[in-house]
């Protein structure tokens, strides 16, 4: 485990963190391919990002709203985007967001070998409320520019989510870009569409967009901040676009001690990102999920956290493997504590508290059949508490879910038995590993529905 190098809040902590976990990955693999010397003596050669020196020092570039403690002042998004790309600029580096309130318009897109080091409670990031317009005027997929039927209240800067109705298979098209130029409702576009966007399919546009979005970038800390999604003032964007942090296709991001809460969506969602990792935070009142480790993500790592009044607490997208879910308090979430679908395999749930979870605490989902479910899975030494209505179920495994252990797992229910089931096999669910459980105040410890070998 990467933990001494990685706990450090000083103008070196970054570095540390990027080359721990740079130099974890590279003995990993070493371990495993040869036996070629460990590196003693790291030092920095082109080209070579793997292995890192710990330097004493780096470069910091603070922002804030006061101009006697900033060296970069203003309470905006574009402040703070200032901050992230002149460090850049350099290789990377540490932007250090002091107290204040900052009011976002768009989101702040990381960088590599970037950390972002807030002052806990003190430094807020809050979206701003949503504006959402028709379109007026068709934009075929190589056009880079779109007309707004009310462009009031937009300005050029915003973050915007594109959305259109597919007109071949009806099904929903979503596209994330800023607004950069604009002549009345005309507006330009960062980037081409690369979707036809027209008036038959239901055009609209609206000022949705991530707190912290990455894409395509490795070796990120972001650490000890608050992030606002102002969901009452805001649409719903889902976890497969935003969150208060939304990251796609990246490797080694570290998130620490932040507070994400109010998104109208998901806290915290990683798509086909790998080696992340999630500790000490506090995602809570969210309407998507608490922590979202998305679709082919490998090796996540999660935590001591604290989940809490999301839809789902912890939900393992599609082909999630080689993860470990442990230490986290995943409290009163308002559909399932955890739930575990589409080709998770291999992942290990230990040592977390599910409490008052709406529906399920542990969710195998169905699937589409066999190979397709979560199989290989462990849950281990978890205390599941008061789980459902009436008829709750305290875990659950459907489909054609396989070769999954339920070790030590304390699973409970202190409040009448009515119809209350404390784990349920599905009817085709296959080999089922319990041992050492301990189940007790439901009207039925364990319900085996599945169907008797032919």
């Amino acid at each position: 485990m990467i933990r001494s190098s990685l706990s450090n809040p000083t103008r070196r902590g970054f570095l540390q963190s990027s080359a721990a976990i740079c130099l974890a990955a590279s003995k990993d693999n070493q371990s495993r391919a040869d036996d070629r010397p460990p590196v003693a003596v790291p030092r920095a050669t082109s080209g070579d990002d793997a292995v890192e020196p710990r330097w004493d020092e780096q470069l910091t570039v603070t922002v804030g709203p006061d101009s006697k403690t900033a060296q970069l002042v203003g309470s905006t998004e574009r402040v703070l985007q200032a901050a992230v790309d002149y460090v850049t600029r350099f290789g990377g580096g540490t932007v250090q967001i002091l107290p204040g309130t900052y009011k976002l318009r768009n989101s702040v897109y990381l960088s590599s070998n970037v950390r972002i080091l807030g002052s806990g409670g003190d430094s807020i990031l809050i979206k701003e409320p949503s504006i959402k317009t028709k379109l007026s005027a068709d934009s075929d997929w190589y056009d880079q520019e779109v007309t707004l039927a009310d462009g009031k209240g937009i300005q050029f800067g915003d973050g915007i989510c594109l959305r259109t109705r597919n007109p071949h298979n009806g099904g929903t098209q979503i596209l994330k870009r800023t607004f950069i130029a604009r002549s009345g409702n005309r507006f330009k576009l960062d980037k081409a569409l690369r979707e036809n966007y027209w008036l038959l399919g239901e055009s609209t546009a609206a000022t949705l967009f991530p707190i912290f979005s990455g894409e395509l970038i490795k070796n990120v800390v972001l650490e000890n901040i608050t992030l606002d999604g102002n969901k009452e003032n805001n649409e719903l964007l889902d976890g497969n676009y935003a969150g208060c942090i939304f990251l796609q296709d990246c490797n080694r991001i570290v998130m620490r001690k932040v507070e994400a809460r109010n998104y109208h969506g998901d806290g915290i969602s990683w798509q086909i990102c790998h080696d992340c990792i999630v500790e000490d935070c506090h995602s809570h009142d969210n309407t998507g999920l608490g922590l979202h480790p998305g679709s082919g993500s490998q090796r996540p790592l999660m935590r001591r956290n604290r989940l809490e009044r999301n839809d789902i607490g912890i939900f393992f997208c599609w082909g999630v493997k080689y993860g470990l879910a442990e230490d986290n308090q995943i409290i009163e979430n308002r559909g399932s504590g955890v739930s575990i679908g589409h080709r998770d395999t291999d992942n290990l749930v230990r040592n977390n508290v599910i409490e008052r979870s709406g529906k399920f605490g542990v969710f195998f989902r169905p699937e589409r059949g066999k190979g397709f479910a979560g199989d290989r899975n462990r849950i281990e030494n978890n205390r599941i508490v008061n789980t459902g209505a009436a008829d709750g179920v305290a875990v659950e495994v459907q489909g054609f879910t396989d070769a999954v252990q339920f070790t030590k797992n304390q699973i409970q229910e202190t409040r009448e038995p009515m119809q209350r089931i404390g784990l349920r096999l599905g009817e085709n669910a296959g080999t089922v590993k319990l041992e050492d459980n301990k189940i007790e105040g439901f009207a039925t410890a364990v319900a085996d529905l599945r169907k008797p070998a032919q």
